[in-house]
């Protein structure tokens, strides 16, 4: 077993298909199938259930991911460690949930990317569950976060708090009549999401349609447009709500002051980009600057 067949591994199951794994790799479809045989007859195990929709990983195919992960991860990883230097540069791949990305990110990648521009950055966007577990995947060196998450596989660092508000059509005048309204939000995951329900449950609300969207826009759009309303950093929606395409509801300070973190693996290469991109938000929090 190679690492080279352990990427090729890995790109199938992520993509649950061999057509589009060889798309992606850049490689010949027989090789790829070609490759993947071979490891099972290696391994003397069926590593995936074909089907007409594509290829589903059996259980030994889920056991082989997780150490797939970690070794291909260690071999990125040791290749960064070689070719490391005292300035940073070189690729830093970076996640972050929508809303953080909107508010924080521009002015800090701004910044970085000025100070140090040898370093490679990329900017990957989705909910806290989706960033996490490319974290977890060693896929990203690293990712801002909506809320605690408690893994024994990763380190946490306070980054930002953000007061979140709920956030409805203009028209609207009653929080009463504010929560009979459909939820506008990101798939499930969200710590926004998963607060605005928690803050409903508290107040004996039954629980109202949800209307999933893919992007930040869509949501405000969608509540600009009187279909829902939604939960939002107040610094996110300030400006609609000035030019008056919305109105803005406080909630208890249980609910309303949102942490963001930063997560990375414990096992991790802490490349000289990586640790410079850390101290440029937490030196910025414990002097107090703003971002």
């Amino acid at each position: 077993m190679e690492s080279g067949d352990l990427r090729i591994f890995q790109m199938v199951a992520r993509e649950g298909s061999i057509t589009k794994a060889a798309a992606r790799l850049g490689y010949v479809q027989s090789n790829v199938t070609a490759r993947i045989r071979q490891l099972e007859e290696d391994l003397k195990t069926e590593l995936f259930f074909r089907h007409n929709r594509g290829m589903t990983l059996s259980s030994s195919g889920t056991v082989l991911l997780h150490y797939a992960d970690q070794v291909v991860g260690l071999i990125e990883e040791a290749k960064m460690a070689l070719a490391s230097t005292d300035k940073p540069s070189g690729p830093l791949m970076i996640g972050s949930t929508q809303t953080t990305a909107a508010v924080r990110l521009p002015k800090l990648l701004a910044s970085y990317y000025e100070r140090y521009p040898d370093v490679e950055l990329s900017l990957t966007t989705g909910h806290t569950q989706y960033v996490t577990d490319k974290v977890l995947r060693y896929e990203l060196d690293g990712a801002f976060i909506g809320c605690h998450f408690h893994h024994p596989d990763l380190h946490s660092i306070p980054a930002f708090e953000e007061e979140a508000v709920v956030v409805t059509p203009a028209a609207v005048t009653a929080i009463e009549e504010a929560v009979k309204k459909p939820l506008l939000v990101y798939s499930t995951g969200c710590t926004y999401r998963d607060t605005l329900e928690r803050w409903l449950h508290s107040i004996g609300t039954a629980h109202p349609a949800i209307m999933e969207f893919g992007t930040l826009e869509a949501i405000i759009g969608g509540v600009t447009a009187g279909l829902g309303i939604t939960l939002l950093p107040r610094s996110v929606i300030t400006q609609h709500a000035a030019l008056g395409a919305v109105r803005i509801w406080t909630i208890p300070e249980s609910f309303s002051m949102m942490k963001t973190e930063f997560v990375t693996r414990k096992d991790s290469y802490m490349s000289c980009a990586l640790r410079a991109f850390i101290d440029s938000f937490s030196a910025k929090k414990a002097s107090g600057t703003s971002l």
